[in-house]
């Protein structure tokens, strides 16, 4: 496989966007577009936590059902989660059910109540400065970086849990805050968005 290919559609796109459909929409339609608001920054965190160890595709088809389960991903509610929401979230088949996964979540909407400019404040003050040029090929994109090292530090420090720098950078990526489309994929970036 290349690390740009052409769809039926005939449009370029990244590789793993074209392998199935729900892919492709989510390539074309949310990864690397600017996102901001501090409960659809919670659920990006949320939905990369629990990524962890798991294919991305799994998270996103099951994404409807953590919607559901989590709140919408409303921080205030999960926030007041206790212990009766925790056995509801770990007996819940449509989501995946690890308890320090499902403990973390509601642990770092706690933590980001706590925030005095909020989650997406903060989060946005570690996006690294817009690169010249999209990479060429997925060799030169990063697994971790300075700022998804300092985010995770910071996250941390904060409360924040299962946020390591590889799970930042992931984030950073779902959400705009790098632009790791390569170039000649047909994607373009939201010249408001950042």
């Amino acid at each position: 496989m290349t690390d740009l290919v052409t769809g039926p559609d005939g449009l370029p796109r990244c590789a793993w966007g074209a392998s199935t459909p729900d892919y492709a929409v989510y390539h074309d339609e949310e990864w690397g577009r600017p996102l901001r608001g501090d409960d659809a920054l919670y659920e990006r965190l949320t939905l990369e936590a629990f990524q962890s160890g798991l294919s991305w595709l799994t998270i996103l088809r099951k994404r409807p059902a953590f919607r559901l389960a989590f709140d919408e991903f409303r921080i205030e509610k999960v926030a007041g989660f206790g212990e009766a929401d925790v056995a509801r979230l770990l007996a819940d088949t449509g989501i995946v059910r690890n308890r320090a996964k499902v403990e973390a979540a509601i642990a770092n909407a706690r933590a980001a109540l706590e925030l005095p400019d909020g989650l997406s404040a903060l989060l946005w003050s570690y996006a690294p400065p817009p690169r010249a040029a999209r990479p060429r090929s997925f060799a030169e994109v990063p697994a971790l970086t300075p700022e998804s090292t300092a985010l995770a530090k910071a996250l941390k420090k904060r409360g924040f849990r299962f946020v390591g720098p590889t799970t930042a950078y992931a984030l950073m990526q779902a959400t705009g805050m790098v632009d790791d489309h390569l170039a000649g994929c047909h994607v373009t970036r939201d010249p408001a968005g950042a």
